[in-house]
């Protein structure tokens, strides 16, 4: 089959495309899936660099965002049948543990995303779990239906399981030119938060945020090792400071987003784009009693919420390009230029 692979990692000139790779063998309880279409994140970046603790098989095919079509079913499979067009959920669990016995499958002990522990959908074949399956909403095309499961998975998790977004609740977004932003900023007007003050790095950026529903526009930096957007946020608020800081870039951003908060206030995250280390005054936490919650992607009854939202047309996905299979290496390039707005497309 055609596939990017890395075989080890480094830069983007790592990346290879096969015309010849292996195609993936499925046993009676997998399906494989076709894929039609599996959009860019982050963690295709780290996990092609190398992340720490990360011991991968090499050569490697990442994408966690991927839509297709089954291809065939393992003989334990009665649901799905060839032609079914489908999304496939990113999130790996085992289904048994505590964890999971409790609905909270996004923090079982073998936790994985496809993509980063397996191959991915980068290839014109992946296979899968029975579980990971979801019908594609009609109403999206492919390319669409590759462009919201992991980012909007990730952001209804940390906005409505951790931060209880909901009527009043202020809102500061934090790169919401990305795709998790523009998920965010979703997700925020549709659970009527407000008001909604969204950050980017352009006016261009800014102003597609406003058309999805943020309320007030705070243009940052580009590229410094700090920025600085807390007094901007104040002055949004009457000097009050916002409930909820919906954080994903950490270091550069992080004190920002701690005096930006109003007392009682949460900051929200889920990346650290510009590093993982930050330095934060603990004063401001204990004398604001403000908190720090970490968040780590969703879970399965999150993402069938999310698909029958998508189906429903609540939410809808933000495609900023489309690139075929053979330039995926062109395609993260873009996604590291940050000159981009929503999702990266990989066609197959």
């Amino acid at each position: 089959m055609r596939t990017v692979i890395f075989r080890e990692h480094g830069a983007t000139d790592k990346l290879e495309f096969a015309a010849d790779f292996p195609e993936p063998q499925i046993s009676d309880d997998e399906i494989l899936v076709r894929v039609k279409a599996c959009s860019l994140n982050h963690l295709d970046i780290w996990v092609r660099e190398g992340l720490p603790g990360l011991r991968l098989p090499l050569p490697h095919i990442s994408g966690c965002d991927i839509s297709g079509e089954v291809a065939k079913a393992g003989g334990k499979i009665s649901r799905w049948k060839e032609g079914d067009p489908v999304v496939v959920a990113p999130g790996l669990s085992c289904w048994n543990c505590s964890f999971c016995r409790s609905g909270a499958d996004n923090l079982c002990a073998g936790y994985g995303i496809i993509g980063e522990n397996i191959h991915g959908g980068l290839a014109e074949f992946v296979k899968v779990k029975e579980y990971q399956l979801l019908p594609k909403p009609a109403n999206l095309s492919f390319e669409e239906a590759a462009s919201f499961p992991l980012t909007f998975l990730t952001a209804w998790h940390m906005l409505v399981h951790h931060a209880k977004i909901g009527p009043g609740k202020s809102t500061a977004i934090l790169g919401a030119g990305s795709g998790i932003g523009t998920a965010a900023l979703q997700i925020a007007r549709l659970t009527g938060a407000g008001p909604i003050l969204a950050m980017a790095s352009t006016e261009e950026k800014l102003a597609k945020a406003k058309s999805l529903g943020a309320d007030h526009l705070v243009l940052t930096g580009r590229g410094e090792a700090k920025v600085s957007f807390h007094k901007d946020v104040l002055k949004a608020t009457a000097g009050q400071g916002v409930d909820i800081v919906f954080e994903h870039i950490g270091p550069a951003t992080m004190e920002s987003s701690v005096k930006s908060l109003k007392k009682g206030g949460v900051i929200v995250t889920c990346g650290a784009t510009t590093g993982p280390k930050a330095e934060i005054d603990l004063r401001y936490f204990f004398m604001k009693d403000i908190r720090l919650q970490g968040s780590i992607m969703g879970t399965f009854k999150e993402m069938e919420t999310i698909v029958r939202l998508m189906a429903d047309g609540k939410l809808k996905p933000v495609v900023d390009s489309v690139f075929p299979l053979e330039e995926t290496r062109q395609a993260q390039e873009k996604l590291l230029s940050r000159d981009f707005f929503g999702k990266i497309i990989v066609k197959v």
